[in-house]
């Protein structure tokens, strides 16, 4: 008998078994007592900016969790940056959406942490070609969630073909060290030679030039054997890279004064922002992995911050119902919703789920526009917390 893997299911999501348990205890208990108030809820990470903009992530998946639920739902659009205040709300009655609230954190929390550090990425190389190469560091159930944060972030390509085949984008990729390694050490332009010949013509040509031998030797046996070779691609481990800035000029300048001067380099392995600005200028491509999958979920809550149409929140928590703005010179404000927001200040909070129905058009390409162009308008900066393999 085959076991099944340890997953939870998109049925056991959508109807609220996929909470904690005191969830049911709650809704135990206000079944006991006939209640089932009407609130507004709200998503927050922090109430007040705190300079650390995070770009939003999760929320089509997010918006269908509430679909058939008698709940209104507003949100900061996805692919906008955020610093404080709310990022969603929920209004209706509150047994219709308390099981949801694990599942919802999740779908936000996870995301928004992978899109933003993608968005690091694709902020400290603007010029290059910067691919996602990490959904081997995550759980296979959640490699969809990887690829599309990082597409959303504005990253140029993804490596996961069944993540791929749910985003409706191709996912790129051209050969491992195992490859090479199948036909033995020393006879590496059979392995290349072998992709050339075997792969469909519209998959680029581009050799991994580190297997063996030095980089700089193989790269030239490549470009020799290649004839259409595209790029050679240096992945050298960490153990034996030295200084990868240096490897990579070494092997620039021998592959152009070999004349191969129409052949990039790609490099990939451990790489974070501070590679990709250093790098930039000597690479024409990235594949980042562990750095965008292996982030840390934002720590989002939710809280109920109104009952019955009366402030009501915890201590500790900003009472009433908020709307968040984007102000004329980029900054962030938190304000509450039935207050003048700033001079000019665009409102973010949009209508997401109406009565049960998703309201909102989920584009991936509009999305991505929106991140860039408002990283730009805020300023956003690649903080790198360190590389991670």
């Amino acid at each position: 008998m085959t076991e099944s893997f340890d997953i939870v299911s998109p049925e056991q999501i959508r109807s609220g078994r996929a909470t904690d348990a005191y969830f049911d205890r709650t809704i135990e208990a206000l079944d006991h007592a006939g209640k089932n108030p009407h609130v507004v809820a709200e998503v927050t990470a922090d109430q007040f900016p705190t300079g650390e903009w995070e770009l939003l992530a999760g929320l089509k998946d997010a918006a269908h969790l509430f679909e058939g639920r008698g709940v209104d739902v507003d949100a900061i659009p996805e692919g906008r940056l955020f610093d404080g205040g709310p990022v969603a709300r929920i209004e209706g009655p509150y047994r219709e959406f308390c099981r949801l609230e694990t599942a919802l954190l999740g779908f936000l929390s996870h995301a928004t942490g992978v899109a933003t550090r993608a968005l690091e990425a694709r902020r400290a190389a603007p010029d290059s070609q910067v691919l996602s190469f990490g959904s081997r560091h995550v759980h296979p159930s959640i490699g969809a969630m990887v690829e599309r944060s990082a597409l959303l972030a504005g990253l140029d390509g993804i490596s996961n073909v069944a993540a791929g085949e749910v985003l409706g984008r191709a996912a790129g990729g051209t050969m491992p060290h195992a490859l090479v390694i199948c036909f033995g050490r020393g006879n590496q332009e059979e392995a290349w030679r072998a992709f050339d010949e075997g792969v469909d013509a519209d998959v680029p040509r581009i050799t991994l030039c580190d297997t063996y031998s030095d980089e700089v030797d193989e790269s030239l046996r490549a470009a020799a054997t290649i004839e259409d070779l595209e790029s050679v691609r240096i992945d050298t481990t960490g153990s034996r890279r030295g200084d990868f800035e240096h490897i990579l000029k070494e092997v620039r300048w021998t592959l152009d004064a070999h004349g191969h001067e129409d052949v990039g380099i790609f490099a990939s392995g451990g790489l974070g922002p501070t590679e990709l600005a250093r790098l930039s200028g000597v690479v024409e491509g990235f594949g980042v992995g562990g750095y965008v999958s292996n982030a840390d979920p934002v720590d989002f809550a939710l809280d109920i911050v109104e009952v019955e149409g009366e402030p009501a929140a915890k201590r500790g928590k900003l009472t009433g119902t908020k709307q968040v703005y984007r102000t004329p010179d980029g900054g962030h404000h938190v304000g509450l919703d039935d207050r003048d927001g700033p001079a000019g200040g665009e409102a973010l909070l949009e209508p997401l789920v109406r009565d049960g129905t998703v309201v909102h058009e989920f584009d991936l390409d509009a999305a991505a526009q929106r991140a860039a162009d408002d990283a730009d308008a805020v300023g956003f900066e690649p903080v790198d917390g360190g590389t991670k393999a």
